[in-house]
């Protein structure tokens, strides 16, 4: 979704082009799907907890209710952060138990170093930076692919490797 910057209120939620088309042919090739967000603006006092499911709901409605497998989140301030705070893999953990995921054959999707980080902590098969930046963060690492967007990321998935030039 749109990044407003500390979401918590429903009506902030837009989902960006293409998202729920790519998530449906992930689903629809066998992927489980979850999303391991990061929530410091609770752990801030910015929201609340309710704030925060308020908007997964929202979210889920713009998606499908059935399309997301299930949601972990982290209200960690940054400054007292355990290891579910991505960058730590905690959260991934903790879907691969409660989902019996196996992380070493699964991708991580992401639109910030943390997320791929945290995947890449958990020991997943790769991930999927979305970033339009030529960046050099993970610059020779075979397991990070760089998309411009998410429906770029989806095809590199179903691929399950980055296409020979």
């Amino acid at each position: 979704m749109v990044d407003p910057g500390y979401p918590s209120k429903p009506e902030q939620v837009q989902v960006l082009a293409g998202v729920k088309e790519g998530l449906t042919s992930l689903r629809s090739a066998g992927f489980t799907l979850v999303i391991v967000t990061n929530q410091s603006g609770i752990g801030r006092g910015f929201f609340t907890e309710t704030d925060f499911w308020a908007v997964q709901t929202r979210l889920g409605t713009l998606l499908g209710v059935d399309l997301i497998n299930t949601t972990y989140f982290c209200p960690d301030h940054p400054e007292k952060a355990s290891n579910r705070r991505k960058p730590g893999p905690g959260m991934l953990f903790e879907a691969a138990d409660d989902l019996d995921i196996s992380l070493g054959e699964s991708f991580m999707i992401g639109d910030k170093a943390s997320d791929i980080e945290a995947g890449l902590n958990a020991g997943v098969k790769a991930c999927v930076w979305i970033t339009e930046a030529a960046n050099v963060t993970f610059a020779g690492r075979k397991n990070v692919w760089i998309a411009p967007d998410f429906k770029t990321a989806v095809e590199l998935v179903l691929l399950g490797e980055v296409p020979k030039v």
